[in-house]
């Protein structure tokens, strides 16, 4: 097709991928693909690739599905009825489906009546007033039916769904009916109004007026070449229309690499650009604070501390920007190490700002980092070390007068290291000399909030960038690869691993009274127990009085396979708590995020001290919160919590002396995947083979991509953990080609294909870590 031009005198030409929808598919298909799907360009359509591909002689097997799904399956018409409505004037149009499949997929659609050979289940569907289902869906028909899947009579059913005929006698040009038959049927991402028949139908509109000749191809001929991948035309063809299973294989094999590639040639460009940006050396002195709080600790720093921490203090000295991510197990001591590299810049002359998610991790870093440094942290205080620095803090929630006397102290310099909220961010926080940004928890933060912190230095600070939740190599290699990447996975000497075990109480319902009693024996040991549980408050139709959890276990097992019981909350569990023997005269509190921040900062600071025996929250204690004294868990519905979430809570117990238990309290059955899980952790303490098990279990588009980021997943075809040696490939193209050519003056269909790749959530993705 000929390329549309913008308005102006001299306009410049659309590129054809970003041309619009409307003029080459109607204006209803693409406000539909608009309003369903965001997609608007040709491009957009083109790089909706479907998920999966069904073979036309395999029939959806019904015994995979589950209740209140939204589904696309493909089955046969076995029987198409019609009877009128007593209670109301119309019909309904009864038509009985089969999951059985064709011994040969060749003779799906055979004439001899035998295509649907052998037997197997049967499903309702139910039309109301739709008299051409009565017309289309005659005994015989193969067709996609789209809709949720529903229970009636003790039958698999559905209610007026989405269908398309599969038409043998309606072959591309040129193609036989068998030919036709050997082509797997694309199912796309859809939606209950816009399905994947539909969608196929407009990919399949829209790929003969594609200009392909205009669409310029980014891959290298040389990486063409030696990965024997398809040319962009053909694989565009047969990853929405292929010709057979090998087809759509080798077109999704070119678009994978093509992901990767492009994703690392971002991030080796992102990297090049921050090291052509000069910034201040923080070498450090001899003698100064740092050396002195080494002297000073209690204990010996592990292996890995000293390793990271001499690349850390190296990279200070250096006059390009350090940007880096410390990733680590839980307890492994990656705030320590922040600790001694601002110390570094504190001995520079330069100050350090330490970014938390929470005004209650914030408190407890600006707590723990006071109690480390000991005098050397009160600088101009009467007992403070006249050599020594300032530490404050700055949160939302602060008075006005505290406010006032943080920010002048933060913009006079006197405040060497800086703890803070997104209060740091805020424009009336001034710095004297900014040189390093550690952001604790960064998955927390987005590229905007990391930026404008960074932005409040004179010239480009260092940045350290930290996550307790360990990442496969592979994985911080596609997701962080313009971040160079420390790992600690030792964990200091007199930390021991946590023991942890499943409570089944659907199983074992006399557990709960010795989970309780086991809360009991701890507090008279003069240690403390948290309580962990999902949700804040009750629903408005919660039952009342409220059972126990044993006695809420019993009647969900009791109800119907689906029913799903209401999650335990701090309201239920304290209330509980309250009226269990075991505990009487045990000081219970709560807290969970909606409580006024000084309430929350009371309770936690009681806790911290030992009033407080046992402590109902939710994961508002997930990330950071410190206390040694803490050695029991019990996470109650703890299978609705995800694997790395489960380590997270379990790291904030055993942080003493003492050893720590952790325990995994589910209200479902055993068969239940969910288990499956809860079993993971309680197998392992090892972090990144937990994170490892989790990507498998849930993939990495869920963790680092849309379920943090707010949008979709950046990843669309590449699984980092499948993908590894395909990632390491494109890796060193793309350096490569970036050390040749650093502005891809050379390679522009690549400058343009970033360009596009790299939409706002991309983006994000990249610099959020």
């Amino acid at each position: 097709m000929t390329a549309r031009h913008g308005g102006g005198a001299f306009p410049d030409p659309v590129p054809e991928l970003d041309q619009p929808l409307a003029p080459l598919l109607g204006r209803g298909t693409a406000e539909a693909l608009d309003r369903q799907l965001g997609i608007t360009t040709i491009g957009g359509l083109l790089d909706h690739f479907p998920r999966r591909y069904m073979p036309r002689g395999e029939l959806t097997p019904f015994d995979e599905l589950r209740l209140d799904q939204q589904v696309t399956i493909v089955a046969e018409v076995v029987s198409t009825s019609t009877r009128r409505m007593r209670s109301r004037r119309g019909s309904i149009t009864d038509v009985v489906i089969t999951d059985r499949a064709s011994a040969d997929p060749r003779r799906l659609f055979a004439d001899d009546g035998d295509a649907g050979a052998g037997t197997g289940g049967t499903m309702r569907l139910s039309f109301f007033n739709a008299w051409t289902a009565a017309k289309d869906l005659r005994p015989g028909t193969h067709a996609l039916f789209s809709g949720k899947v529903g229970l009636y009579d003790r039958a698999l059913t559905m209610t007026n769904p989405h269908y398309a005929i599969l038409d043998p006698e309606d072959p591309e040009a040129g193609e036989t009916a068998e030919q036709r038959a050997e082509r797997p049927i694309p199912i796309y991402p859809a939606t209950a109004k816009l399905t994947t028949d539909k969608i196929a139908r407009a990919v399949h509109a829209l790929l003969p007026v594609v200009d392909f000749g205009a669409v310029p191809e980014p891959l290298p001929d040389a990486v063409l070449g030696r990965e024997r991948l398809m040319g962009l035309e053909e694989a565009y063809r047969q990853v929405h229309r292929p010709r057979d299973t090998a087809a759509h294989a080798e077109a999704r094999r070119r678009f994978r690499y093509q992901e990767a590639f492009l994703l690392q040639c971002a991030l080796a460009r992102r990297r090049a650009e921050l090291a052509a940006h000069p910034t201040t050396a923080r070498p450090g002195r001899p003698g100064g604070l740092l050396a002195r709080f080494d002297a000073a600790l209690p204990f010996e720093l592990t292996a890995g501390q000293r390793a990271v921490g001499e690349e850390l203090a190296a990279e200070l000295a250096g006059s390009h920007p350090m940007n880096r991510l410390l990733q680590g197990d839980v307890g492994a001591g990656k705030t320590l190490v922040a600790l001694r590299a601002m110390l570094q810049v504190v001995d520079s002359g330069a100050q350090a700002a330490l970014l938390a998610p929470t005004e209650v991790l914030a408190a407890q870093h600006h707590a723990s980092v006071l109690a480390a440094l000991g005098p050397l942290g009160r600088g101009g205080q009467l007992d403070g070390d006249p050599d020594g620095t300032r530490v404050v803090v700055l949160t939302g929630s602060m008075g006005a007068a505290a406010r006032k006397r943080a920010l002048l102290e933060i913009a006079s310099g006197q405040a060497g290291i800086v703890i803070g909220t997104h209060a740091l961010l805020s424009e009336v926080v001034q710095f004297a000399d900014l040189g390093l940004v550690v952001v604790d928890e960064q998955h927390r933060f987005g590229v905007e909030q990391r930026d404008r912190l960074r932005d409040k230095a004179g010239r480009p600070p260092h940045l350290l960038v930290m996550t307790a939740t360990p990442i496969p190599r592979t994985v911080a290699m596609t997701v962080f690869g313009d971040l160079d990447v420390s790992v600690l996975d030792q964990l200091p000497a007199g930390r021991r691993p946590v023991s942890t075990h499943v409570v089944g109480l659907v199983e074992h319902p006399a557990w709960e009274r010795r989970l309780w009693r086991r809360a009991r024996e701890e507090v008279e040991a003069g240690r403390q127990v948290y309580v962990v549980v999902p949700k804040i408050g009750e629903d408005d139709d919660a039952p009342a009085p409220r059972p126990t959890l044993a006695e809420a276990a019993a009647a969900a097992a009791a109800g119907p396979e689906d029913a799903e019981g209401p999650l335990a909350s701090v309201a239920w569990l304290a209330e509980l708590l309250e009226r269990e023997p075991a505990l009487a005269g045990v000081r219970t509190e709560v807290l969970h995020g909606r409580l006024d921040p000084a309430e929350k900062t009371r309770v936690m600071q009681e806790f911290a001290e030992g009033a407080v025996g046992v402590l109902v929250c939710t994961t508002v204690v997930e990330v950071g919160v410190d206390v040694p004294n803490a050695t029991l868990m019990v996470v109650v519905d703890a299978d609705r919590f995800g694997i790395s979430q489960l380590h997270q809570l379990r790291g904030r117990i055993g942080r003493g002396g003492h050893a720590g238990t952790c325990l995994l309290v589910t209200r479902r059955p055993p068969e239940h995947p969910s288990r499956e899980r809860m079993d993971v952790v309680a197998a392992s303490t090892d972090g990144f083979e937990l994170a490892r098990a989790d990507l498998e279990l849930r993939r990495e588009g869920d963790i680092l991509g849309a379920a943090q980021s707010g949008g979709r997943s950046t990843l669309r075809l590449l699984r980092a953990l499948d993908d590894a040696e395909l990632i390491e490939r494109a890796r060193r193209d793309a350096v490569s080609i970036l050390a040749e050519d650093p502005g891809l003056d050379e390679h522009p269909e690549l400058a343009e294909a970033i360009g596009r790749y790299l939409d706002p959530d991309a983006e994000a993705f990249l610099d959020r870590g």
